[in-house]
């Protein structure tokens, strides 16, 4: 869930009209010497790297041109343009096969590219493919409809999906409602719209858009497919389930509409049907990466780890690349990788023609398995090259988040909160656990959900989704910001919000009177939650700051988790957590229950009896026997809390000591 707001980069740019005039005109050579110097003065600017490859690939430098691409491709992993000329590269080598997977690549990243989809038809049916695919194969014909549907699609909308490729979204938004504003009921143009919305935080609105597009076009099933999946990110699952379910009856025998239904399945928790329907997918094609992937994730989350392993292998059987399931297993935290698995994984991270993020899977993997074998300097090699990866395709600056933790205190002042005492909805359902990713809250909310009394959920998105809702004014007028504009509510909006959220949660919930919420971003807006939810307990689950943060850098996260992907920029989320926590702690003394995760491991059956005293609960033993207790568990310390409490993880931090300079220095004296 994204909890920061989005804006397009605004550093400074070359002017580089002069190069494309040249280009246009023929003369390469002058074009070269204008990139190279404009280079000089900004050596990372992707357009001008992009230029002068495009420069040398018409001069027959082909090698240059290739080295080019590759730089260019790891300062910006999703810049399509760079795939396309990559291809056009290789087939002016008469490279056809790497011609055929740049293009692919390309058309991935930017479905607007129609250059390279007709290079990829025409490849496919050229003479020496024929006998080899056919004109009428599968592949072919999805290529085809793909280029009938782009070239039929209005302009602007074309640049609409070129610029939402580039992460241009402001620019995106604002040409895609200029054209909703001549057509309205424009079913592709609300799908985009729509699209930008979600990528932009605000899922209630994408919602609005893709639930107008389905009722005016039933049968268009990549708005019914964008439709679940927005429903899916705010885990309205049962409404994407049964989106699903309708999809699935258009045409029930389509491995697509199978695999959407499957994946829902599963978020309902019904894994039984996903995994029947998962097989079901694999009789028809078999050995499928992505279904087995999936179906390993299934079986991860129920516990069966043989059967997940199995799965995942039987994926990179199919497709050695598939970088996804060696993570997977990497994710696995008792999981060891063979000799082989290692040299298999190290030969295809060095492949200069996987995808990005392929590359970011093995990284984190390798640096697990070198882990694993107590060869730390190079396991740390890999996850720093991991993570720089995963951080270039991020917008994330430390600065942004301290603005607004700061912008919390300010406004949740001690005068503040006595002139807001007594407002929000009074029920005492919700306890939040907060704090940093990997600092034990999965173990604390397996303790608590082991209590007959107490409903285990998952990190649910509502809180983040209020504030994300209440920042939005932002980009529409010149109201105040998130959080002063809570400074603008009464005590009515207080109660409506805290009431909304009881009835959006009744869903993830079983019969319990208590409820878990584990987003651990929550700690951001404890002051909010406090306005709206008076009564519920809030407890932050905190741990040693090394062992905390290089546990985080050491994991690939989803989403929504980008300060971890650079050591200084997660010592200071860190360092900039304790000072809002202590803010907390300043204006609402005891609202806030600290539980410090060595001790948990050091004295469990105190800490279990402090943590049910604080949220008035008797004490049961099968808090303290909690990882017999049968439950999905989702995130990555799930195989942890199905054991019994162990404390050889605690200082595995000191294994990477020596490298970990950037960290110490950003935490300071928050170190202990």
């Amino acid at each position: 869930m994204v909890d920061h707001k989005i804006s397009e980069d605004t550093a400074a740019e070359p002017d580089l009209n002069k190069a494309k005039q040249l280009m246009q005109a023929g003369n390469f050579n002058d074009a070269q010497r204008f990139l190279l110097t404009k280079l000089d003065e900004f050596p990372e600017n992707t357009d001008a790297i992009y230029l002068l490859a495009a420069c040398e690939r018409y001069m027959k430098n082909y090698t240059s041109a290739l080295k080019l691409l590759s730089n260019l491709k790891q300062l910006s992993p999703d810049h399509s343009r760079a795939y396309q000329e990559t291809g056009h590269v290789y087939k002016a080598l008469r490279n056809a096969d790497a011609a055929l997977t740049a293009y692919s690549q390309a058309t991935q990243l930017n479905p607007a590219l129609l250059v390279s989809l007709r290079a990829q038809i025409e490849i496919l049916e050229s003479p020496d493919r024929i006998n080899t695919i056919g004109r009428l194969s599968d592949v072919v014909f999805r290529l085809k409809q793909q280029l009938s549907t782009i070239e039929s699609t209005p302009k602007p909308l074309v640049a609409v999906i070129d610029l939402i490729s580039q992460n241009k979204l402001v620019k995106a938004e604002q040409i895609c409602k200029a054209f909703m504003q001549k057509n309205p009921r424009h079913v592709e143009g609300l799908r985009l719209l729509a699209d930008i919305a979600s990528r932009l935080g605000i899922q209630e609105d994408a919602e609005f858009l893709l639930e107008s597009a389905v009722a005016f076009d039933e049968n268009n099933t990549r708005v019914r497919i964008d439709y679940i999946q927005v429903l899916r990110k705010q885990q309205k699952y049962a409404l994407a389930l049964q989106q699903a379910v309708d999809l699935l009856n258009i045409e029930p025998d389509n491995p697509q509409f199978q695999s959407v239904f499957a994946v829902e399945s599963m978020q309902s928790g019904d894994y039984s049907s996903a995994l029947s329907m998962f097989d079901s997918i694999l009789a028809i094609l078999p050995e499928d990466p992505v279904t087995l992937t999936s179906r390993g994730h299934a079986l991860k989350t129920l516990g069966e780890t043989v059967q997940a392993v199995d799965s995942y292998r039987r994926a990179i059987k199919k497709h050695p690349a598939h970088g996804e399931a060696y993570y997977s297993m990497a994710n696995l935290k008792l999981f060891s990788f063979t000799d082989q698995e290692i040299t298999a994984m190290e030969s295809q991270e060095g492949n200069p023609m996987i995808s990005h993020m392929s590359r970011v899977y093995l990284d984190f993997a390798l640096g697990k398995a070198y882990e694993d074998k107590e060869l730390f300097e190079k396991a740390f090699t890999f996850y720093e090259r991991g993570n720089a990866a995963k951080k270039i395709q991020s917008r994330y600056k430390s600065s942004d988040l301290t603005t607004e933790f700061h912008a919390q205190a300010k406004v949740f002042d001690s005068d503040f909160v006595a002139k807001h005492k007594g407002t929000g909805f009074s029920a005492p359902d919700p306890i939040f656990i907060v704090g940093l990713p990997r600092a034990g809250s999965t173990l604390l909310e397996q303790i608590l959900a082991s209590h007959s009394q107490v409903d285990g959920t998952m990190e649910l998105p509502n809180i983040l989704a209020l504030a994300q809702t209440l920042r939005r004014g932002e980009r529409i007028s010149n109201i105040k910001h998130y959080p002063d504009v809570l400074q603008t509510l009464n005590a009515e909006d207080f109660h409506s919000f805290g009431e909304k959220f009881i009835q959006d949660t009744r869903v993830h919930r079983g019969s319990a009177p208590f409820f878990i919420d584990k987003m651990p971003n929550n700690f951001r807006h404890i002051g909010m939650i406090h306005l709206i939810l008076p009564n519920a307990k809030i407890i932050d689950a905190r741990r040693h700051p090394m062992g905390c943060c290089f546990s985080g850098f050491k994991q690939l996260f989803a989403e929504g988790q980008e300060f971890s992907y650079g050591l200084e920029e997660i010592g200071t989320y860190y360092k900039d957590y304790l000072e809002l926590m202590d803010h907390w702690d300043s204006v609402l003394p005891g609202r806030v229950l600290r539980v410090q995760y060595e001790d948990v491991v050091a004295d469990l059956d105190t800490q279990v009896r402090r943590i049910l005293e604080y949220c008035g609960l008797p004490f049961e033993d099968s808090c303290i026997s909690f990882h017999e207790t049968s439950r999905s568990v989702r995130t990555p310390s799930s195989e942890q809390v199905r054991q019994p409490i162990y404390n050889s993880g605690l200082d595995q931090w000191k294994n990477f000591e020596p490298y970990l300079g950037p960290l110490k220095k950003a935490l300071g004296s928050s170190i202990f």
